[in-house]
């Protein structure tokens, strides 16, 4: 039999995410590649959701979303940003962040209309642009003064006359970055301008670093009526398996991604949004010192690795640091990171894969440091004589 996956979706295939997990599996190396925590959530949100679990809501929620949590959704969406979403029309609650991005651009775009996404992207972005039969027009982050950044004459020549959509994600993954009140503005201007929809990935929200502010789009002038706000609970409480995530908007655009999304999953586990629903009220303190442990092991991380000779971009948000192997010598991030478990005993991300180009990233690896302080130590540790390693037989320059 031919391949019977349909040829829109055949360039994707086992994500690296699997592909890399599974190497440390196999290998028994420590993952820095996979941005998931090693501990647990808040205790009393944990237990929210057991008792949610024993006390029966164990069956089908309604569509939008348990109200308890929608409310919570809203207050904090009020409280943090000065934003008024009605939790009866203007939020909608959804399997994570991943599912919101899906359902919205699944139903905004129409074969053929074009997706702006800033790459190095998440890789579920490019996903939905292909299932809705739609082109993403990439727009590159490129470091600049120690920091990831975009020119504005490449985004006004990425909107063309089919453009439907621009994805920003901040604070962004892979890069770190936290795009500026200025260049959220240069986003909004072409979103006037153009008659653009904003869908924003916004689910590293409370993850910044050294008092970075992370800006809403939603709250530039004119953009909450064009911005579909997306977060969720996985990073901000450390919870990445609960999947629990939701949408903001006006009620015509939260109709349009609920119309596809009932379709999709119709609901998110009950448990989960209830819990959720607690941790939002009641566990922001404790996020607050999240924030700060975050800080100082992306400290720990970001000073092993330039001390073990790759060039590092200090992240100031998220999960993630981004960097640099050709101070080590190596040129494809992709090889490298295929054979790091065989030479240090590490797993990582080549960013390249982030990229609709390639090449523009293949000299960049991603570490997370979402991780024990005793874990990232021994990971600091393997790493330390790799600019000593050579492959055998291999000139390193050349190792593709």
């Amino acid at each position: 039999m031919n391949d019977p996956l349909v040829a829109r979706m055949r360039e994707f295939g086992t994500t690296i995410f699997a592909e890399m997990s599974a190497l440390a599996l196999r290998t028994g190396s420590i993952n820095l590649g996979q941005g998931f925590p090693d501990t647990d959530g808040p205790a009393a949100m944990l237990e929210r959701a057991v008792s949610a679990i024993r006390e029966g809501s164990n069956q089908y929620p309604p569509g939008p979303g348990v109200p308890e949590l929608r409310r919570a959704v809203s207050e904090h969406r009020k409280d943090h940003y000065g934003l008024d979403y009605d939790p009866d029309g203007e939020i909608l609650v959804t399997v994570g962040a991943t599912e919101a991005i899906a359902a919205t651009i699944l139903a905004l775009c129409e074969p053929g209309d074009e997706v702006i996404a800033f790459e190095p992207y998440y890789d579920s972005y490019a996903a939905a642009v292909a299932l809705a039969g739609a082109v993403l027009r990439p727009v590159t982050l490129r470091p600049v003064e120690g920091r990831f950044t975009f020119d504005p004459a490449e985004l006004r020549a990425a909107a063309g006359p089919r453009t439907r959509a621009v994805l920003v994600n901040s604070p962004h993954n892979p890069t770190g970055t936290v795009l500026t009140r200025a260049e959220l503005d240069e986003i909004a201007q072409l979103c006037l301008e153009r008659d653009l929809v904003a869908v924003t990935d916004e689910v590293y929200e409370h993850l910044t670093f050294d008092g970075v502010e992370h800006v809403p789009m939603a709250t530039l002038p004119g953009m909450r009526e064009r911005t579909v706000m997306i977060s969720s609970a996985g990073k901000t409480f450390s919870v990445t398996g609960w999947k629990t995530g939701w949408i903001c908007a006006p009620p015509e655009l939260v109709r349009a991604a609920q119309t596809v999304k009932q379709f999709l999953t119709f609901t998110a586990a009950a448990p989960w949004q209830l819990a959720v629903a607690h941790g939002l009220r009641h566990e922001l303190d404790w996020v607050s010192s999240l924030r700060a442990d975050l800080e100082s092991k992306r400290d720990r991380l970001t000073a092993g690795l330039s001390a073990a000779g790759f060039e590092v971009y200090r992240p100031a948000g998220t999960y993630f640091v981004q960097t640099d192997i050709r101070p080590l010598g190596f040129t494809d991030g992709l090889a490298l990171t295929r054979e790091l478990p065989s030479l240090a005993g590490v797993v990582a991300i080549p960013t390249q894969v982030f990229y609709a180009r390639p090449g523009r990233g293949s000299h960049f690896v991603r570490f997370a440091f979402c991780k024990r302080d005793e874990v990232i130590d021994e990971a600091v540790s393997r790493l330390a004589g790799l600019g000593a390693v050579r492959p055998a037989g291999v000139d390193r320059a050349s190792w593709r």
